[in-house]
């Protein structure tokens, strides 16, 4: 009798003392939980092996990741569903050694256990970055970060973000706006910061982390500026590099393979980093808002686009989400947006402007996941199907987290304003609705 689902279901919901919101389909074809509701498939027992041997979310990632795991219905219902379970437990849910105290969840463990199979433990994925003891967020460990999330092919960046090749929030109009599209929600975002920066022909701008270029052609092409891109990945950088001579912009942008901490040729009129900042860490972040403060002119600007986290009753107790650092982001950092504002004032900057714009990365995530899903096959080619199924998952439960409110993405407007106290900025900045 196929059975391993209801056996499964009801071991799991002892371990964690609520029930599953979404029906469990096992590797034996048998299925339990709540009708209609979307499907967690098992497609075998080492999935379980490799949520016993690294119980919480680094094991479900690396299930996922390795195709253990996958869902039958649709990807956001069944994050939304599964979010109690994984995000939303709270600072005071019970831990896993707490449960343990339990002999009924103890004795639910050694079913699993059973269930499981031979007490093997699967190796990671391919597609898990292998750690090396040291410091983080030195030049070294920077760069190879970089490297890990970006160099998986540019072919591949193409097919998920499409023609703007922009790999940050883009700008969307209102929603009544149904002819919107990704490229033009991109080029407006550019824009935006562009007017936040106040660039005129003549000007110098310094765009850190530069990417695939976009900020860089945009201020160059539609301000007249003169652009020094500055990226740690050497994929990005001749992508970038091509771009710009297609675009005949070869006397107007460099792009470099360099460190932020590493350029000594300021001053700048103004200086964009956009989806950059979330690489530089807790420890570094004073550091950088500094090193960005002397490469500017008096009077120069600064327009910082940066990802925020909600504020922890603890601070001390954050911790980079597992799955994020293991498979995506690297070393990356979030903080609350107070953080931010108070560390580059720390740095001397004087903040001038605060927008919050977190719902319109929700809806370029969901663009991205659609260009992704749309061409599965052939982005399965161009990396891995571990790799396509890690982006899939990321930005889906990341469009879901932003439509949450569990975090957000903030344009910081930020001048070194001289002592004369001319910050060269008008008196009204933006017009309400």
């Amino acid at each position: 009798m196929a059975d391993a689902a209801l056996r499964l279901k009801s071991l799991v919901e002892q371990v964690l003392g609520i029930p599953l919101p979404v029906r469990v389909r096992a590797w034996d074809g048998s299925e339990a939980g709540p009708p209609g509701a979307p499907a967690l498939v098992v497609r075998n027992r080492r999935a379980l092996r490799r949520l016993l041997f690294k119980p919480g979310e680094l094991g479900l990632a690396r299930a996922w990741v390795a195709g253990d795991l996958d869902i039958d219905g649709d990807l956001y219902t069944a994050l939304d569903l599964l979010a109690e379970l994984i995000w939303e437990r709270g600072e005071d849910a019970r831990t896993l050694g707490q449960a343990l105290r339990d002999p009924e969840v103890r004795a639910a463990v050694r079913g699993l256990v059973k269930l499981a199979g031979p007490p093997l433990p699967p190796a990671p994925p391919a597609e898990e970055i292998r750690r090396r003891r040291g410091h983080l967020h030195t030049r070294r460990t920077d760069k190879r970060a970089i490297s890990h999330h970006y160099d998986v092919g540019n072919d591949f960046y193409e097919l998920v973000l499409g023609p703007s090749m922009v790999y940050s929030c883009a700008y969307w109009p209102a929603p009544e706006d149904e002819g919107a599209t990704l490229e033009t929600a991109q080029r407006d975002k550019l824009e935006l910061v562009s007017r936040k920066l106040g660039l005129k022909p003549g000007m110098r701008l310094l765009d850190v982390g530069c990417g695939w270029g976009s900020m860089a052609i945009h201020a160059a092409r539609e301000h007249g500026v003169s652009v020094v891109g500055v990226t740690l990945s050497q994929e990005q950088a001749a992508y970038a590099r091509k771009r710009i001579a297609e675009e005949g912009l070869t006397d107007r942008i460099e792009i470099r393979v360099q460190d932020y901490r590493d350029v000594t040729d300021g001053p700048y009129d103004a200086i964009s980093s956009i989806g950059m900042a979330e690489h530089v860490g807790a420890e570094k972040y004073l550091e950088y808002a500094r090193d960005l403060y002397a490469l500017l002119k008096p009077g120069g600007r600064l327009l910082n686009h940066q990802i925020a986290r909600r504020p922890q009753r603890d601070e001390s107790a954050y911790s980079v989400d597992e799955f994020i650092d293991s498979y995506v982001f690297p070393d990356g950092e979030l903080a609350p947006v107070g953080t931010t504002v108070g560390q580059l004032e720390r740095a001397g900057f004087e903040v001038r402007d605060v927008e919050a714009i977190r719902e319109h990365y929700a809806h370029t995530l969901r663009r991205w996941v659609a260009n992704l899903e749309a061409d599965w096959a052939r982005a399965v080619q161009l990396t891995s199907p571990g790799r396509a199924r890690v982006w899939r998952l990321y930005m889906a439960a990341s469009a879901l987290s932003f439509e949450r409110n569990r975090i957000g993405v903030n344009q910081v407007l930020a001048v070194k304003t001289p002592e004369s106290g001319a910050s060269g900025l008008p008196l009204r900045t933006r017009t309400w609705n």
